[in-house]
């Protein structure tokens, strides 16, 4: 008998009189603006301007929700287009499913509409962002313990998830993939975050080492989850995804890195400098005021020489 666990909650929606609070929508809205909030200080440190990262993500996270849950429902067809099960159940976004990969590819044709719109690169707001979703996703994957779904393999370890019986499910103790995937999502934005100040990542290389790190955890959490999930060569279809996206991530780095070193100068235009810009600049024009005053001195100091000369001459 385990006597450690993690209890799972009994529902996953809280009544707030008529309104329903359902804990998986909960947990992506707090999300969606952790990764506004973050990503705004990041943008406005490189040089853009407060609220832009919000004007873009009314673009992006719309885009987004459709194309994490078309990936979800295209992959995982047969929970909603067998005999004896609902289409209309597609729909149901709040019963949980949401497509990791599918949520940033559309999310960023999303971004790429909003970024156009406003004469901005999208690689360099990609970078702003890339730790901020990371963190966006640590706390959507709470929403799976509301719905208690998408648990690993059964364990006694003292922080097993205590899964009740349910729809799909039986009752036991689980691995809880979700939170091991929640930790590691807060690892990569601290990775993203030290590699970009430590190596000034720029032209979408951020979010690239964001999308890279991703996947290399998601490979080995996917392996230990037992959810229903199709299989090619023994492997589920996700691990496949996380492996080949790993792969083009890490070689955009490399390619990025040899065609386009460096960081961009200017994310936004008309934006106000970067701090660390306007440092700099602050410290030519000193320099630049200094060199008259530094003239002034030398003129000053020679002027004894011509007036003692000049004396002489008349004597």
């Amino acid at each position: 008998m385990n006597l450690a666990y993690i209890p799972s909650p009994s529902t996953g929606v809280i009544d707030l009189g008529p309104i329903p609070l359902r804990g998986y929508a909960f947990c992506i809205i707090i999300g969606v603006f952790v990764a506004v909030w973050f990503g705004n200080k990041r943008w406005v440190a490189r040089g853009g301007t407060a609220g832009t990262v919000a004007d873009i993500a009314v673009w992006a996270v719309p885009f987004g929700l459709v194309g994490g849950r078309l990936y979800h429902v295209i992959t995982d067809y047969q929970l909603y287009f067998s005999d004896g099960e609902d289409w209309v159940d597609a729909f149901k976004i709040w019963q949980g499913g949401l497509g990791i990969w599918g949520a940033i590819a559309l999310g960023a044709v999303g971004a790429w509409i909003g970024c156009r719109r406003r004469g901005i690169p999208l690689p360099a707001w990609a970078d702003a962002l890339a730790p901020g979703i990371a963190l966006a996703q640590a706390c959507g994957r709470w929403g799976n313990w509301f719905n208690q779904e998408l648990y690993g393999k059964a364990t006694d370890v003292p922080w097993a998830l205590k899964i009740s019986d349910g729809p799909n499910r039986l009752a036991g103790t689980y691995h809880p993939t979700f939170l091991y995937e929640s930790l590691w999502c807060v690892g990569v934005a601290l990775l993203v975050v030290w590699a970009d100040r430590r190596f000034k990542l720029g032209h979408g290389r951020a979010f690239a080492l964001y999308v890279a790190a991703y996947c290399a955890g998601r490979a080995w959490i996917e392996y230990m989850r037992v959810d229903e999930a199709h299989h090619i060569l023994g492997l589920r279809l996700n691990v496949w995804t996380a492996l080949i996206v790993f792969v083009l991530a890490v070689t955009y780095i490399v390619i990025s890195a040899k065609v386009r070193p460096g960081r961009e100068e200017i994310v936004e235009p008309g934006a106000p400098e970067a701090p660390e810009s306007s440092d700099d600049s602050k410290d030519d024009a000193s320099d630049e005021a200094d060199e008259p005053e530094a003239a002034e001195a030398d003129a000053d100091a020679d002027s004894p020489k011509a007036d003692g000369t000049a004396e002489a001459a008349k004597g």
